[in-house]
């Protein structure tokens, strides 16, 4: 223990924040589900009764659709276009490095003030969209007034944030394979597309596990996108409402401690769930 002292306190700063900001809050969150307790006064042991509420919750259950609605709408055009850029990048275009930096930029860039900014864009009445609609001759769309508008606003914030990260993840992906595998696919005739679905997306099967799986958690985790652009009710209709947002609202609106970590733990079962799921389809596909 003396011979290696040295090395286990260089690394136990690690250790002692993950304790007190990873690790406790987890264990208190369970602790916590079994108990009613308003942030102040003594907690009362219920046992399974807000577990019991949950299930029957409506409102959950409206978030949950509507966490999984939006996480569709965003996480699919995100992985997309991620892949696209990131072959693009890939290819003999000029200006490479300005390019990575240009699309990485989103993602490091305050969440907040970028809310505040889409708000403006997506605003139903004085909104820059709605305006570039009516020049076209279309008509003004209540983007943040009406279920769906709600859904595509909030997506398109998370789309322009997380693109140009998947793409540096995958551009990463892509500068390790080989160049002799994408000039045989040349020679032998095999067009841009074809190579990218047929030889590169098979090669990357990895990196697209880790990208699905990490817009999985992130996606099922949306809060402040939602509560910047409708507020903390969800909007009109609660049409915004995500499980973070209704959790937040439970615990820190409600000062309803025990019941927020409840919808914590059933947050977290939802996001395990579909992260396996994932998990399954694209090792499913690799084996195939």
């Amino acid at each position: 223990m003396r011979k290696y002292l040295p090395q286990y306190l260089a690394i136990s700063p690690f250790f002692l924040l993950f304790g007190v900001f990873g690790l406790f809050p987890m264990v208190f969150l369970g602790y916590l589900a079994f108990h009613s307790w308003d942030g102040i006064g003594e907690m009362r042991f219920v046992g399974l009764d807000q577990f019991k509420f949950l299930v029957t919750d409506d409102i959950f259950w409206l978030s949950l659709v509507n966490t999984l609605e939006i996480w569709v709408m965003s996480t699919v055009p995100t992985l997309f276009l991620g892949l696209v850029i990131a072959y693009v990048l890939h290819s003999s275009v000029r200006f490479t490095t300005f390019y990575r930096i240009a699309y990485f930029v989103p993602s490091v860039t305050s969440l907040v003030a970028v809310a505040i900014v889409f708000g403006s864009i997506f605003s139903s009445h004085f909104g820059l969209l709605n305006a570039v609609l009516e020049w076209l001759g279309a008509g003004e769309i209540p983007w943040l007034t009406s279920e769906w508008g709600i859904k595509v606003a909030i997506s398109a914030l998370i789309v322009w944030q997380w693109t140009g990260y998947n793409a540096i993840i995958y551009l990463a992906g892509l500068q390790a394979i080989s160049a002799e595998v994408l000039d045989a696919a040349t020679v032998d005739g095999a067009s841009r597309w074809q190579t990218l679905w047929r030889i590169v997306i098979p090669m990357m099967k990895p990196v697209i596990l880790f990208t699905v799986i990490a817009s999985t958690i992130g996606g099922l985790q949306t809060f402040t996108e939602a509560q910047i652009l409708v507020g903390e009710e969800g909007g009109p209709g609660q049409s915004g409402l995500t499980m973070v947002l209704y959790l937040y609202q439970q615990a820190f609106k409600h000062n309803d401690f025990g019941y927020g970590a409840t919808i914590g733990i059933g947050l977290f079962v939802v996001i395990l769930l579909f992260s396996i799921i994932n998990w399954r389809l694209v090792q499913r596909g690799e084996r195939s």
